[in-house]
């Protein structure tokens, strides 16, 4: 499992470092970003499991991260306008995660519920510290589409085939892939969950009551409320984004 966790290591760590990238953060605040994307989450897990988290004991951790941070910074104004990039790593180390992270609580003794949860939050922890030290709305927590759905499908697919002595490495691919496939479609194709009642208005209400049979006219947030794990199609409509005017 040490190569499939490094890949979910180097997934975030490329999101964090592009995302960085977009916002204008020197090579340091970038390479910070990397290691508290791609190590977050597995260490909020070991420090639950009551261990020493697995990226200060193998050093070799902390090379994705670094190699990402330098690699990013050549790219120089290429990696700018690389949104869809930062989605798709991002998608990827949310799928590799969710296995990894459930094998680690199941090979520790948890219950399965308990081995759901810590999966997803190995998922989506190195995530939310990339979004909230980067300004952004956690993708865990914006109008993004399905995010967690799929790392709960695929932390209790891991959970359920490693209970019956199913599990096998091609199998962990196997569901990574899939959970890097269904968010993909989901941002793509907007999927959502629903939504809180709000932005709706009476006067929206009767224009299309006679017409939709819907009791309030809704509005979506823009693309700019939503940030970088925004919807394709609402984000063309809101402005440029987060840089700076001059660029």
């Amino acid at each position: 499992m040490l190569s499939l966790d490094l890949l979910g290591v180097l997934a975030f760590a490329v999101s964090g470092n592009l995302l960085a990238a977009r916002k204008n953060i020197d090579i340091m605040g970038s390479l910070v970003l990397g290691l508290c994307a791609g190590l977050g989450g597995g260490m909020m897990r070991d420090v639950i499991l009551g261990r020493v988290p697995n990226s200060l004991q193998e050093p070799i951790y902390l090379i994705p991260p670094v190699v990402t941070a330098l690699t990013v910074y050549l790219l120089g104004q290429r990696a700018l306008h690389a949104r869809v990039p930062i989605v798709a790593f991002d998608a990827l180390g949310l799928g590799v995660f969710a296995t990894t992270g459930t094998t680690i609580a199941m090979d520790a003794g948890l219950p399965f519920a308990s081995a759901i949860l810590l999966g997803v939050l190995t998922a989506v922890g190195g995530g939310m510290i990339r979004d909230v030290l980067a300004n952004e709305i956690p993708a865990v927590f914006n109008g993004s589409d399905l995010y967690i759905i799929p790392a709960i499908v695929g932390a209790g697919l891991t959970a359920l085939l490693w209970g019956i002595g199913w599990f096998e490495s091609w199998v962990a691919l196997v569901i990574a892939a899939l959970v890097f496939l269904v968010r993909m479609l989901a941002w793509h194709r907007e999927w959502r969950v629903p939504s809180p009642m709000r932005g709706w208005s009476y006067s929206g209400a009767r224009s299309v009551l006679p017409l939709r049979g819907r009791l309030f006219a809704f509005r979506r947030p823009s693309g700019r409320d939503r940030g970088v794990f925004a919807p394709r199609r609402s984000r063309r409509t809101a402005e440029p984004d987060d840089r700076d005017p001059e660029d």
